[in-house]
């Protein structure tokens, strides 16, 4: 005998609480529950989200970056229920105030994030290569980081005709990002989270 799980539409997912801390992605109309994570994978999305802001500010670029609190409603396989919660999220600063008073997650006829992360875990490869790169292109947001603790690597992907260019960047290889063209970065600072 199978368990059958109902699936969500998008508005059911905005309403749902089960009580706990939990924070789920849906996807495909299924709650996915969220690890917290690693303190170094939270330390690697803090550096980052303070990197970004500090950057942002000598750029004199009114933009935020934001940890864990921006989702982006994503497609998938035809269908529109899904939502994702990056890592990190790079956008401009009156986008993330005008989410202030509402749920906050960019709807697809909102402009796109300037740059997400996603911190790679044992749960989350697959997800992060391959499902969230077609998504977040699909989207068209220009820049996304997958930052890699596993395999000691962070990889840019640069939205070029509608897919990603990647190029991976190991141990004390300076990052390239063409968001940031300025900040003096390596893989290895990354993956420390300082």
């Amino acid at each position: 005998m199978t368990a059958v799980t109902k699936k969500l539409t998008f508005t059911e997912y905005l309403q749902y609480r089960d009580g706990t801390d939990t924070q789920y992605e849906l996807v495909d109309g299924e709650l996915i529950p969220m690890s917290l994570g690693t303190g170094k994978h939270g330390g690697i999305a803090k550096f980052l989200e303070r990197t970004f802001d500090d950057e942002s500010t000598k750029m004199g670029k009114n933009w935020t970056a934001q940890k864990f609190a921006v989702g982006i409603r994503s497609p998938r396989g035809g269908r529109w229920e899904t939502s994702r919660i990056p890592d990190v999220v790079v956008l401009p600063t009156e986008q993330w105030e005008a989410l202030f008073n509402r749920e906050a997650i960019i709807e697809l006829n909102e402009p796109p994030p300037i740059l997400v992360v996603e911190v790679v875990s044992e749960s989350t490869q697959t997800t992060d290569y391959r499902s969230k790169r077609s998504e977040y292109a699909v989207l068209g947001i220009p820049e996304y980081w997958i930052v890699d603790p596993i395999q000691g690597i962070v990889t840019v992907c640069t939205l070029v005709e509608g897919f990603y260019d990647a190029i991976a960047f190991p141990n004390q290889e300076r990052l390239i990002s063409p968001t940031f063209p300025n900040l003096d970065l390596t893989a290895a600072q990354i993956l420390a989270g300082r």
